[in-house]
């Protein structure tokens, strides 16, 4: 795996400030486009199942381009790499890496090392670059990208981390929205959440919408509950989460 110093006709990728829940295809495409942009033959988004002491966790593999041999590649992922994973996602998200069996690959980026975790060596054929994410208490993986000959611009590093970040923050709205589809916010309690988030108090809020103040708040209140939030300060977070509000 070798990795280049930034180039001039180096890909730019650009997040949206905030986001949406994503469909199953748009998720995939986001991966096809992150897999050509990185020259990876294979991707894969494990995520982190369980709570508590590492041996209570473990990595499953929710989306990848292995088709009919996910379940197999993705184990073998799991036991030449899977503690060391879980273990350097509780402590950093700096990017890790490790070198497939092909002995001509070769990391020749110093400046980039210095800022990357690197896996022992010839533990699986490919070659792998996992972007760790970590978003709390769920939803937190790897995005992952593997090939036989890996070459990444230094600049390219950065943006397909914030890029697998912005994946991992859609795919964590999407399972908040399936856990609770009957409970989806009305036009009104997106807008007072929208004026609270934007530092709105309940007055200017209700001057605005032409609403009285117990009316504001009990929207905000509904909203709350709804969200499964403990404060409106939680629910103006879970909000932009899961693309209600910006």
């Amino acid at each position: 795996m070798e990795f280049s110093q930034q180039t001039p006709q180096s890909p730019e990728i650009r997040l949206s400030k905030i986001s949406r829940t994503k469909r199953c295809t748009d998720i995939v495409g986001t991966l096809q486009h992150m897999q050509k942009v990185i020259g990876a033959r294979h991707f894969a988004v494990l995520r982190l199942v369980g709570q508590g002491v590492p041996s209570a966790r473990r990595l499953s593999c929710t989306y990848s381009s292995w088709a009919a041999n996910a379940g197999t590649e993705a184990r073998l992922i799991v036991e030449a790499y899977g503690e060391a994973l879980i273990a350097h996602l509780d402590v950093s998200t700096l990017p890790v890496f490790w070198e497939g069996r092909d002995a001509t690959c070769a990391v020749q980026s110093p400046d980039l090392l210095s800022f990357m975790k690197c896996l022992p060596d010839r533990c699986l054929a490919t070659s792998g670059l996992a972007f760790p994410v970590r978003l709390g208490s769920n939803g937190n993986g790897y995005v992952v990208f593997m090939a036989d000959h890996l070459e990444v611009a230094s600049d390219t590093v950065l943006d397909m981390h914030m890029r697998a970040g912005q994946l991992m923050l859609d795919l964590l709205a999407a399972d908040e929205k399936r856990i609770q589809p009957a409970e989806a916010l009305n036009e009104r309690e997106i807008a007072c959440l929208q004026m609270a988030g934007d530092g709105c108090i309940s007055e200017a809020i209700a001057d605005k919408l032409g609403l009285s103040v117990h009316t504001v708040n009990a929207y905000l209140g509904t909203a709350t509950t709804k969200l499964d939030a403990v404060n409106r300060i939680q629910a103006i977070a879970k909000a932009i989460r899961m693309g209600y509000i910006r």
